[in-house]
């Protein structure tokens, strides 16, 4: 069996991102690996970036902010995109240490970040996260707000590079990663963040052009 180090987790989640773009007649380096780092701390991340991996997610800005300076003060070309709920009083705080923000979802949250993208001279593109199967306990907006929102979006000059979603675990995510991308090609949008562990070769044959991945390069989480 082969050994499990960062290095063989890492180039085994390109090996299948590449084999699904080619299926489904794409090139694998229009898919970026986003390598899902919450809850694990600097001892974990060092492998991956030694391994080559320079994109990096989080779903808290406290959390972040806690261990991301110290790593990137020796790592050069290192992203990190927020891929949690965002409240609006730490937009200042995201916009400030990330560089790509998934989960745009609500009206509140557009106005606080435009507001601190202006005062901090700071733009990082940002995702709509769409409630894609319109479950309660998630977040994300409503399909039928998304018009709304992302009209919102642009007109307080938010660089919106894509949509963004997380099927229910319990179901196929296929249809669900097909309904986000009809949804972006109505809006003229290209950007699709979708995909997990669990399902991301599905969404690379479906068009994602950012998939999430934690537990296939870091391991169950305690």
């Amino acid at each position: 069996m082969p050994s499990d180090t960062a290095d063989s987790r890492l180039s085994d989640i390109h090996d299948r991102i590449a084999r699904a773009a080619t299926l489904a007649q794409r090139d694998p380096a229009d898919v970026q690996l986003i390598a899902i780092s919450k809850t694990h701390d600097a001892s974990a991340i060092r492998p991956l970036i030694e391994a080559g991996q320079r994109v990096f997610g989080e779903n808290r800005v406290q959390e972040a902010a806690a261990k991301w300076p110290e790593l990137r003060e020796t790592t050069s070309g290192v992203e990190l995109h927020l891929v949690g709920q965002l409240q609006s009083n730490k937009a200042e705080d995201a916009v400030a240490l990330f560089d790509a923000i998934h989960s745009v979802d609500r009206p509140s949250l557009v106005t606080a970040l435009a507001n601190a993208m202006d005062k901090a001279d700071r733009r990082p593109p940002c995702f709509i996260q769409v409630n894609i199967g319109d479950e309660p306990q998630k977040g994300g907006c409503a399909v039928a707000d998304l018009p709304a929102l992302l009209a919102q979006a642009r007109a307080a000059g938010l660089p919106v590079a894509g949509l963004m979603a997380v099927p229910p675990f319990e179901l196929d995510s296929a249809p669900y990663f097909a309904l986000l991308a009809k949804l972006a090609r109505d809006q003229g949008l290209t950007g699709l963040s979708m995909g997990m562990s669990d399902d991301f070769e599905t969404a690379v044959t479906i068009g994602a052009t950012h998939v999430r991945v934690g537990t296939a390069l870091f391991g169950s989480r305690a």
